[in-house]
């Protein structure tokens, strides 16, 4: 499983998320709503530490990881994090 990010998308959660160099960014499995990888789960976001990382990228100074105890959520899949410019709100791509 890999994660990738965006420079737009990493912005972007810089900005909203009022981060700093060396913050960090979890993506979690979240009980409820709606996902292409996991019915009844959705993909939630939080400014955590990591502890046992499955997987993890740097962007602009700010670590994004997703938890081994949340790998299975992804179903094998990686995650890609692009700006969806129109909207100006990030997007999840999960491809194999």
């Amino acid at each position: 499983m890999n994660l990738t990010i965006s420079d737009e998308a990493a912005a972007w959660y810089i900005n909203e998320m009022n981060l700093k160099n060396g913050d960090t960014v979890r993506f979690f499995a979240r009980y409820g709503g709606c996902s292409t990888v996991q019915s009844g789960f959705s993909l939630g976001v939080s400014t955590d530490k990591p502890i046992n990382a499955a997987t993890q990228t740097e962007k602009n100074g700010i670590m994004f990881f997703i938890e081994e105890n949340d790998a299975w959520y992804f179903d094998e899949n990686n995650l890609s994090v692009t700006l969806n410019e129109k909207f100006n709100e990030p997007e999840y791509h999960y491809k194999k």
